[in-house]
């Protein structure tokens, strides 16, 4: 493409951006780089084709660089997150299987075919809340005291009057198979 073709496509393109505004323009990032690589390989002579200074295009130039290539860029370190629809198979089988741990879950969704590591799995399930495998399954302190409580509820007469045992003089004991069971009975008096 020469550089008049070139020179018709960003006046197109600002034309097309200057309809989108009423007032002054509102570039967007993709708007000041085509702009930037345009005039890039456009003679400098020509430049006065954009409705912006060069001294403008000149410093995008330098903030596309400086974003791309300086310290200032967003560079992600570690390891990439687990992907969505894995990291949401792994949280069903922790919360469907309460007594698997970190290796389990592992194993399970390498036997489908997804490789994921087991410090990833204890990592996302310490994120969203879940504990570690034995106490995933556990009644907690306050599970216990509410179905206690609920033991003690009036309505239960049958634990305010226990039945008296048995005196210890009437309980008998057979001895059967040689001695290996024993078998206890009321003897009635």
């Amino acid at each position: 493409m020469t550089w008049k073709g070139l020179e018709i496509v960003v006046l197109r393109h600002q034309l097309n951006v200057l309809r989108r505004q009423v007032k002054r323009p509102a570039l967007r990032r993709c708007d000041r780089a085509l702009l930037v690589a345009c005039a890039r390989k456009m003679p400098r002579a020509r430049w006065s084709c954009f409705f912006v200074t060069p001294k403008t295009l000149l410093r995008w130039h330098r903030e596309l660089v400086r974003r791309k290539w300086g310290r200032y860029a967003k560079r992600r370190t570690g390891r990439p997150p687990l992907a969505s629809d894995v990291s949401e198979l792994v949280l069903r089988l922790a919360k469907e299987n309460p007594r698997w741990g970190y290796k389990r879950i592992q194993g399970e969704l390498k036997s489908l075919g997804i490789d994921v590591s087991a410090t990833a799995i204890r990592v996302l399930l310490r994120r969203r809340g879940l504990d570690p495998a034995p106490r995933r399954g556990e009644v907690t302190w306050r599970q216990f005291l509410a179905q206690s409580l609920d033991l003690q509820a009036p309505g239960h007469e049958e634990f305010e009057n226990p039945p008296h045992p048995a005196p210890a003089a009437s309980v008998r004991r057979r001895d059967q198979l040689g001695g290996l069971i024993h078998e206890y009975y009321e003897a009635v008096a």
